[in-house]
């Protein structure tokens, strides 16, 4: 069984308050932790500010060890949502635990790490396009033609559901589809959605 009491069973419990970063993207920590319990948001950090969330993890679990499995930096920053509970345990104690595993163990568990790397590596290059072309690469991809030829889009769910799915506040989503009105990219004010001009579209989302 791969968990912290197999791997430290010494190690001690801190209680860490909300607000406190806990890992910071490209920086290696000298150890490995363990969230007993408490909620932590990860995401990019802005000054102090976790402007940019993209999950949320809540204890008991592991914090990041997916990068310290493939000996590679932490993708995100780390802030603790509420008041946390956690072990941590040494770089050196959390490898010789991975290397106690049968050779088919560590494998799957390297192949788990990399499948949850290249989501987040996913999610964070999504931070990383702007609001105007998040919301065209979305427009894009839920177009369906209309009876006159149109590619548009009907809007089947609330304007804030789908703000969230981008990671935007609903009032940006509703200024970025003002703006592209405002270009002549789209038309329409109800719950349709005319896609004007498609080729712009895929350019702004850059597609």
């Amino acid at each position: 069984m791969f968990s912290i009491n197999t791997i430290d069973p010494s190690a001690q419990s801190q209680c860490v308050s909300r607000g406190q970063i806990l890992l910071q993207r490209g920086v290696d920590a000298p150890w490995v932790g363990f969230i007993e319990s408490g909620r932590v948001a990860l995401g990019v950090l802005e000054g102090e500010v976790l402007e940019h969330q993209i999950g949320v993890l809540e204890g008991p679990c592991w914090l990041d060890a997916s990068s310290v499995v493939l000996g590679l930096p932490h993708l995100v920053d780390a802030v603790a949502d509420s008041s946390v509970q956690l072990r941590q345990v040494s770089i050196e104690d959390f490898r010789k635990g991975m290397a106690d595993m049968p050779e088919s163990a560590q494998a799957v568990l390297a192949d788990v790490a990399m499948a949850h790397r290249r989501q987040t590596e996913f999610a964070v290059s999504r931070l990383a396009k702007d609001a105007e072309a998040r919301c065209a690469e979305w427009l894009l991809s839920h177009a369906r033609a209309s009876d006159h030829g149109v590619m548009a889009v009907e809007l089947q769910q609330r304007k804030r559901s789908i703000a969230a799915q981008l990671g935007i506040a609903p009032e940006t989503f509703s200024r970025v589809l003002r703006h592209l009105r405002e270009q002549s990219l789209i038309s329409g004010t109800g719950r349709v959605l005319n896609l004007v001009n498609p080729n712009a579209l895929r350019s702004l989302a850059g597609v």
